[in-house]
């Protein structure tokens, strides 16, 4: 297993729901913590991840996702079991839109 953290600084987009989880953990899958809490407008990410040795394409990933939502005072917390970028993308924009009562 590995360890991953990420802070980004000075988000917009607060979200006020209650914490929300998706997807599942199971092969090749991967599942997304998501809540509202006080961190100064900042956002974030730690992943336990099973890949290891994968660490620029999770900052690639990572990045991409923060800057398409630009969160604040939002920690994520992923667990993941080997799932493709593609799928770790789909998962924390899902995620972003069920605190925002979208993708209904």
């Amino acid at each position: 297993m590995e360890t991953l953290n990420y802070r980004f600084e000075q988000g917009r987009r607060s979200l006020a729901a209650e914490p929300r989880i998706v997807g599942v953990v199971s092969s090749g899958n991967l599942e997304v913590l998501i809540e509202s809490t006080p961190l100064g407008g900042a956002c974030e990410v730690g992943i336990q991840t099973a890949a290891v040795g994968f660490g620029p394409i999770w900052q690639a990933v990572i990045t991409d996702f923060q800057e398409r939502w630009q969160l604040a005072d939002t920690r994520i917390a992923i667990n993941d079991m080997g799932a493709t970028p593609a799928v770790v993308s789909l998962r924390l924009d899902q995620a972003v839109e069920s605190m925002l009562g979208e993708g209904k």
